[in-house]
């Protein structure tokens, strides 16, 4: 009866997906690293908090090369949960894990560049005006962003401003935005808004149906959501340190 009763309980194990940035550096990794500055140069939120698996299937490198690759990129602040392609021969416990059997998805648009000379004039939507905004500073705002189309799994979209979406966002998907994020469609997909640390940013949607939304590095996942919000618009913000939502009805 004693050892009954003392027998430790099981660990529950679940099983989740996430949708990751695959990076395919190519030879030799010098010129890769400068193409990849340049892209970060461009945006300099695009790798936050992005799970990131490195693919170097069919690159002849051995393992302190490999290892080299890895740190450059963590200094980087790019992350790698995973490598693909590598021979079982080049992993050890000072890199990451092996990974494989990865479901390919829609690529990863890049944030355009801003011309030198040229200010990033805002984008304007009219006769859109029954959500409310967040308060947006009066000097030296970066370029707003108005998406027309929804956007699909497997699609992640950027910009260091506000960022609205006139259809909806799709499961598998995410919109990330240094300021607000305003949805007129279903978001089903992820929303991680304040990504550049602005704590003032808000979330908007007219359907609450998401994996994820985020502020300024809080979060809610779907398990996390108020019942009660669900399938009705919602907004969240940031009280403080303290991740609020509530509707919109």
């Amino acid at each position: 009866m004693t050892a009954v009763l003392t027998q430790p309980r099981p660990i529950r194990l679940k099983g989740r997906s996430y949708l990751a940035l695959t990076l395919t550096p190519e030879l030799p990794f010098e010129d890769w690293l400068v193409r990849l500055d340049d892209l970060a140069g461009r945006s300099a939120g695009f790798f936050l908090r992005r799970p990131v698996v490195l693919d170097v299937e069919g690159l002849e490198i051995d393992r302190a090369q490999l290892r080299d690759l890895v740190g450059k990129l963590g200094t980087r602040n790019v992350r790698i949960m995973g490598i693909e392609g590598a021979r079982p021969s080049m992993l050890g416990a000072d890199l990451p894990p092996a990974m494989s059997g990865g479901k390919a998805t829609g690529d990863i648009e890049e944030p355009a560049a801003t011309p030198v000379n040229e200010p990033p004039a805002p984008a304007a939507i009219e006769n859109v005006t029954d959500m409310p905004a967040a308060p947006l500073p009066t000097t030296g705002a970066p370029a707003s962003l108005v998406v027309t189309q929804p956007v699909r799994s497997g699609q992640s979209i950027f910009t260091e401003g506000d960022i609205t979406i006139l259809g909806s966002v799709a499961s598998g998907a995410e919109v990330i935005a240094g300021g607000s994020i305003h949805i007129y469609g279903t978001l089903r997909g992820r929303a991680m808004a304040g990504t550049l640390g602005n704590a003032a940013a808000r979330i908007f949607c007219r359907k609450l149906e998401a994996e994820m939304v985020a502020i300024d590095g809080f979060y809610k996942t779907a398990e996390d959501l108020e019942p009660g919000l669900r399938g009705k618009p919602a907004q969240f913000w940031l009280e403080g340190e303290t991740f609020t939502a509530g509707s919109m009805a």
